[in-house]
């Protein structure tokens, strides 16, 4: 860190965090990082493991997110020649940060139906929070010292990913337990539907020859595996509303920035 703050030609400048659009863009950059890595860890995940979704089916499922990115690209040029890029980056993260919290009404039944339009509203304003962050932020450098600088605003998005998914899998292990633990403290031999629940899979397994004990045994075991995946979906609801938070912040942010001129915006593909 020392070297990197008084080495002359560092490879990551972290000198440059002194600049507010750059150390705002970097910030924004690992949100987004957050987001976009994150969704495509618990999306899957989700429909793998409560669903029992094939790898196939997962695909299908999950092919409208891209399908939108590719969409939001050309509108994303289209708007960006005529209006100013730090309410499209505003627009890009509420909306964003919108299909976390229409994620969060998940149940698990979903599947690509009842996916596509929170996927569509993740996909679509993607290039929204990606592209203005990098206009903005490594725009407003020196152009010498645009190559020191970009490595460490690259980093930050990768970085805001591997963070994201961290949490996120760290929400899921505790969220799941803290579920399983409210929903445990309700099957009670007082909750009607699930005394009428278990009798029926006991009586079923009950009629089969055999120990008779099994159709007792099968009713709890498949009394704890609904319970477990419902309390699996709560938590899931959780992570993407923990995500969700991330980018209200961020959104908050965007009139922070200083608006750059188009002759220190650094190249398309400096991102």
């Amino acid at each position: 860190m020392i070297r990197s703050l008084t080495f002359v030609r560092p490879v990551a400048d972290l000198r440059a965090l002194g600049n507010r659009n750059f150390a705002l863009g970097c910030f924004l950059s690992f949100v987004t990082g957050i987001g976009i890595f994150s969704t495509i860890y618990l999306t899957p995940l989700f429909l793998g493991y409560v669903r029992g979704f094939s790898a196939w089916q997962t695909g299908v499922a999950i092919f409208s997110t891209g399908a939108a990115s590719l969409v939001g690209v050309p509108v994303y040029i289209l708007l960006a020649r005529k209006f100013d890029t730090r309410w499209l980056m505003m627009f890009g993260l509420a909306l964003f940060g919108f299909s976390m919290w229409s994620f969060g009404f998940i149940t698990h039944d979903w599947g690509a139906d009842q996916l596509l339009l929170p996927q569509i509203l993740r996909g679509f304003p993607q290039v929204f929070a990606v592209a203005p962050a990098v206009t903005l932020g490594l725009g407003s450098l020196p152009p010498e010292r645009l190559k020191y600088a970009s490595g460490l605003f690259n980093m930050m998005r990768n970085l805001g990913g591997a963070v994201g998914i961290a949490v996120c899998g760290a929400i899921l292990n505790t969220r799941t337990n803290f579920h399983f633990d409210g929903i445990a403290y309700h099957l009670t031999p007082a909750n009607g539907a699930m005394t009428r629940m278990v009798d029926g899979i006991a009586q079923r397994y009950g009629a089969i020859p055999g120990s008779p004990e099994a159709g007792h045994l099968a009713a709890l075991k498949a009394l704890w595996h609904l319970a477990y995946r419902e309390a699996s979906t709560l938590a899931f609801a959780d992570a993407f509303h923990a995500i969700m938070l991330a980018f209200i912040a961020a959104t908050l942010l965007v009139p922070l920035l200083r608006q750059v001129t188009p002759a220190k915006a650094p190249a398309a593909d400096a991102h």
